[in-house]
């Protein structure tokens, strides 16, 4: 018959559990990330403000961004967002905003720098866009861009450059400014950027001209498999393209093209395209004024899809 544990057993047994819920203590994270640096605040509208930083460090691994205003916060985001629109404010107004990363186990950085911002007056009447920005110019600094543009003209004036990369925007500089630095870019990628101008009653422009840019690829590996000198004309109820297929030792016999960011459809040739060359009509439905951003890849010999091609933006007649 087993005899229950004496006082001695049990005492030793509690020691244990206490060292055990010690030691996993220890493990607990709790070093806070760095500071969001770099943080602007542009205001976009009467109403709204634009708001950026850069992305916080972690010893884990940052999982989210805290936006305050005046102590207050406004906006959560989640790691993989660097800027956000703070809305719903009021016209001729000063705020101030500052930015905090937190990780996994709650740990928050150090709050930003105060940014001071004031909203314009309200302009609602307002239903004219700025010109588009002209001669967009791009130059590679390692992971990061250059861009500089011709700046744009405004009945009320403008207030803001948003720098879109394909149909997402990215970053914003004041209506002031016509350069901008993007950074954090990958290694052997295509980046296709253009630029817009806006106001404070928010009607923005038609894009500038597109800048396309390939990063150099990373040690080790081989040149871009992306297709080249994409051109897309739009004319009633079709879109034509041509295009330079990526080289390669054995022959390209197919594409996937995509549609505003969805796989449209899949070229497939019985003849390989003379002269290198490609080209492909594709027959759209939707009425005249629709915008259609459109980019491709090839299937590389070896069955696996390769990198996009830039992507080009036509509006349908």
């Amino acid at each position: 018959m087993q005899r229950p544990p004496t006082l001695t057993a049990l005492a030793v047994l509690a020691a244990l559990t206490a060292l055990t819920a010690c030691g996993a203590g220890d493990d607990k994270d709790t070093e806070a990330p760095t500071t969001p640096s770099d943080v602007t605040a542009q205001a976009g509208s009467a109403t709204s403000v634009h708001v950026m930083w850069q992305q916080a460090t972690d010893n884990e691994a940052v999982t989210g961004y805290e936006v305050f205003q005046k102590g207050k916060k406004v906006k959560t985001l989640p790691a993989g967002k660097s800027m956000v629109d703070i809305n719903q404010l009021s016209p001729e107004t000063a705020y101030s905003f500052t930015v905090r990363a937190r990780d996994a186990a709650g740990n928050l950085s150090k709050p930003s720098p105060e940014i001071a911002v004031t909203t314009p007056a309200p302009t609602p009447d307002d239903e004219k866009p700025p010109t588009s920005p002209v001669k967009l110019r791009g130059k590679l600094d390692g992971n990061a861009v250059e861009l500089s543009w011709g700046g744009a003209t405004d009945n009320t004036g403008v207030t803001s450059y948003d720098i879109y990369q394909e149909d997402s925007r990215i970053h914003s500089v004041p209506g002031t400014g016509t350069t901008a630095r993007v950074t954090g870019l990958r290694p052997g990628t295509v980046y296709t950027f253009t630029v817009r101008a806006r106001d404070a009653a928010e009607n923005s422009s038609a894009d500038s001209n597109a800048v396309d840019l390939t990063t150099p690829a990373a040690a080790g590996e081989g040149p871009s498999t992306a297709p080249t000198g994409l051109r897309a004309t739009a004319r009633k109820g079709n879109i034509d393209l041509t295009w330079t297929p990526p080289k390669s030792d054995e022959p390209i016999e197919s594409h996937e093209l995509y549609l505003n960011g969805k796989l449209a459809t899949t070229i497939v040739w019985g003849a390989l395209p003379a002269d290198g060359k490609a080209a492909y009509t594709l027959t759209v439905s939707d009425p005249p004024g629709t915008r259609y951003s459109i980019k491709l890849r090839a299937k590389l010999p070896d069955g696996k899809w390769g990198d996009f091609s830039a992507q080009r933006t036509v509006v349908v007649r």
